[in-house]
């Protein structure tokens, strides 16, 4: 049986509401996955995307972005894949009502920081909801998933997608899957172009919010 480090043990004995996720970040990642905040699950077991209803991993993979299915426990291995997750902000509540101003304004400051240290090609905005925060938009504006051609993140391409969890009622699991599809299809485009002709503005078109 494997012995856990002081920290991971001290770690574990903490309640839920004191417990932070670690980022899944390296050099190599080329999307980076942005939620909220992690939710009680998350938080309990120590992995992103792990409430029961949350279809992440599922979309993953049924979208080819990944080559096999992969579990919340298994988040560490995003990176060997191109792909990274983090939140804006860390602090984990059983929704986002509670979570405060002056924490979306720290999260919007370190999650600059970080797409500025590690420099992926795309940030992915999990969630409408999410990205309305991070570009103030106003909630009458309609949100187009995909591509926001006109939007850039610290020098990153953006990508909206729907929120993954049981709970959105804003989409269907087909429309979820299809704007999933479509973010591995523009990483794959974007690679192949950069490869070719580097500074080519690669479009995509978009689907309205609901």
């Amino acid at each position: 049986m494997p012995v856990l480090g002081r920290s991971r043990t001290a770690e574990i004995s903490l309640p839920w509401e004191a417990r932070r996720l670690k980022d899944r970040i390296g050099p190599s990642v080329r999307v980076l996955f942005v939620g909220i905040n992690p939710g009680v699950r998350s938080a309990t077991i120590g992995h992103h995307f792990a409430g029961y209803s949350n279809r992440f991993w599922k979309l993953l993979y049924e979208a080819r972005l990944v080559p096999e299915r992969l579990r919340a426990e298994d988040d560490e291995r995003l990176p060997a894949f191109g792909y990274g997750i983090t939140n804006l902000v860390p602090r984990p509540t059983p929704g986002i009502d509670t979570l405060r101003p002056a924490e979306y304004f720290a999260g919007l400051a370190a999650l600059k920081r970080k797409v500025r240290r590690w420099q992926p090609q795309i940030v992915a905005f999990v969630g409408v909801t999410l990205f309305r925060s991070v570009f103030n938009i106003p909630s009458g504006r309609p949100i187009a998933l995909g591509l926001q051609e006109q939007e850039r993140f610290e020098g990153a391409r953006v990508f909206v997608l729907p929120n993954p969890s049981g709970r959105n009622a804003n989409f269907s699991y087909g429309e979820m899957l299809e704007a999933f599809r479509r973010l591995r299809a523009y990483d794959s485009r974007l690679r192949a172009y950069r490869s070719k002709a580097p500074g080519f503005r690669l479009r995509a078109r978009h689907r309205p919010e609901d």
